[in-house]
């Protein structure tokens, strides 16, 4: 795999974290995107980072699959193989539309040429050990007999499930050393569902089925119902983790595919791009401040609590599940975020080049080093403060600009992104 040349960074070496209750890894859907998250995973394993929950949605599942069916000394490889699967090498035309205009100076066009040709393939032969094109796409004809959900796709993705077992062990995954979750959406009853190797048996079923978006992808069968992507009803899985770790101190490290800060579009393709981030990215924002806010209303709480004779708070019954409430953990997310390339299109999300994805992959790596790069961001968080978010595309730290200072002020690096304040 070609790795980027903007990765220069340092490996860190461990990081010794505090005392957490728990570590979860949380991967948003964003199809080749999703190598980033990889990258990310790269940089947890350099740092001896395992966590203890994996939830993922979609292109996230799949990544979830691969970690956690894998022993944590082979996880690394058992990503790059599936990925260095999944992504195909540009053609002779790629290799040619890309050279032409970088031998006359024009780099910049080569590379978004062999980007776009890149994602056209895709359109037309599918993904290698992922997904191909139906020879016949079904289409409604009066009178005719109705077929299956799983029947009904642009593409069939049969081959993802030879991946899947090729790249992960699911004994392993179910063997309850890491916790599992993967959201689907049920196709009869519109309802956003998990399945948890604590409540279930996970095959790659439940993986596929969070990864079933259509109408590119058929609806995936489990236990006499159908299902689709997660990401139609909510592309993040933080709510699992966050809302079954309320009385725990929780590090979590949410990888997001899309970001909800962008340029103005200029035309019709530029709005197809923009919609994507907006409408993936907006649920990751509406879940911070809706956590951030359920923490200000506990201390809130825990504050009322203090004026009330402590005979009435050990004998009521609501004074003690008032208590419940103030009494919960504090959580610290860790956001990485991916950011979008000058060569990338309304097309990024099926752009499967290995150019392309190993610049994703050092993308991801390089954004965790530089997370690590501030431990104080991995400190528990004060449980009167509650909850707590670290994006290291927000904010950089820079020496004082007071001589003399002796300490380092935060500095805004990029624009602010979508989490909620700290």
């Amino acid at each position: 795999m070609r790795r980027s040349p903007r990765n220069k960074l340092k490996q860190p070496g461990r990081l010794a974290l505090p005392a957490y209750d728990e570590i979860g890894l949380v991967l948003q859907g964003g199809g080749a995107l999703g190598s980033y998250q990889a990258g990310v995973y790269e940089g947890l394993a350099e740092a001896g980072i395992e966590p203890s929950w994996i939830s993922g949605i979609s292109i996230g599942a799949l990544n979830t699959a691969i970690i956690a069916g894998n022993a944590p000394e082979h996880r690394v490889e058992a990503l790059r193989g599936f990925w260095n699967t999944i992504c195909q090498p540009a053609d002779l035309l790629g290799h040619f539309g890309a050279l032409i205009p970088t031998v006359f100076g024009f780099p910049n066009i080569g590379r978004k040429w062999s980007s776009m040709w890149s994602a056209t393939r895709t359109l037309t032969e599918g993904q290698t050990g992922f997904f191909a094109p139906r020879v016949a796409v079904p289409v409604p004809i009066a009178n005719s007999a109705r077929k299956l959900p799983n029947e009904v796709s642009f593409y069939d993705t049969a081959a993802l499930r030879a991946t899947l077992l090729k790249y992960a062990n699911f004994d392993r995954i179910n063997d309850g050393n890491v916790r599992v979750s993967v959201g689907a959406v049920n196709v009869r009853t519109g309802n956003l569902v998990y399945f948890d190797n604590t409540k279930t048996r996970l095959e790659p079923e439940h993986f596929m089925a969070s990864g079933a978006l259509p109408p590119g992808f058929p609806a995936v069968e489990i236990d006499g119902e159908y299902y689709w992507d997660g990401g139609l009803v909510s592309n993040t899985p933080l709510t699992e983790i966050i809302g079954e770790a309320q009385h725990k101190d929780a590090l979590v490290f949410q990888v997001d595919l899309w970001s909800s800060k962008g340029t103005l579009p200029g035309d019709f393709l530029d709005i197809s791009e923009r919609t994507k981030d907006i409408q993936y990215s907006s649920r990751t924002r509406a879940i911070t401040d809706f956590v951030s806010q359920n923490q200000k209303h506990a201390r809130m709480i825990k504050e009322l609590l203090e004026h009330v004779p402590e005979k009435v708070r050990r004998t009521h019954p609501l004074m003690k599940q008032a208590q419940e409430v103030a009494d919960g953990g504090a959580v610290n997310v860790v956001h990485l975020i991916y950011k979008n390339k000058f060569f990338e299109g309304h097309y990024k999300d099926y752009e499967f080049s290995n150019d392309t994805m190993g610049e994703h992959w050092a993308s991801g790596l390089e954004d965790i080093r530089r997370s690590f790069g501030h431990p104080e961001w991995f400190e528990i968080p004060s449980h009167d403060l509650g909850f707590v978010t670290h994006d290291v595309h927000r904010y950089e730290v820079a020496p004082a600009a007071v001589a003399g200072a002796g300490r380092e002020e935060p500095r805004e690096a990029e624009a602010a992104d979508e989490v909620g304040t700290e």
